[in-house]
């Protein structure tokens, strides 16, 4: 059966990313400007849909050079320049949540976070469940993998 071309080209698309991408594996990156656009499509001529802070996070669901198709922590769905995307990364707490001395469940609380709190993430490799973060006064600490959205 022949595709129509612009349903070939999709197909075509789809299957370069998922051939670049390993299975079950989630990519995210950060908000790198002070401020980045965010549109409906691959292009600074489409609708501008909303801003983003510095340090926002998003999840990474395809890309065609310069463009970057993004997912934010509530599910938005936009595009955005992968210029203004960093390697540094950040996570968002899922609900309240409680940052420890060291990553287990009995350790002291250092501090408490509420929901939408942004933290930077200082080692992407989670440890028995728990990471390293570090809040944007300074303080850092290990939090629960499953309370933080971003890895």
């Amino acid at each position: 059966m022949l595709l129509p071309r612009s349903a070939a080209l999709v197909v075509a698309l789809g299957a370069a990313f998922l051939a670049t991408s390993p299975a079950g594996a989630a990519e995210f990156r950060s908000v790198g400007v002070a401020v980045a656009i965010l549109y409906d499509g691959p292009s600074a001529q489409a609708r501008r849909l909303w801003l983003a802070p510095r340090g926002t996070p998003f999840e990474v669901l395809a890309s065609t050079p310069p463009w970057v198709r993004v997912r934010d922590a509530s599910g938005d769905v936009a595009w955005i320049d992968r210029g203004d995307l960093a390697a540094q990364r950040t996570v968002v707490a899922r609900g309240q949540a409680s940052v420890r001395s060291a990553g287990q469940e009995g350790a002291e609380v250092l501090f408490v976070v509420e929901r939408g709190v942004g933290l930077e993430l200082l080692d992407p490799a989670a440890i028995s469940g728990w990471l390293r973060v570090r809040h944007r006064g300074g303080a850092s600490g290990w939090i629960r993998a499953a309370d933080i959205w971003g890895v």
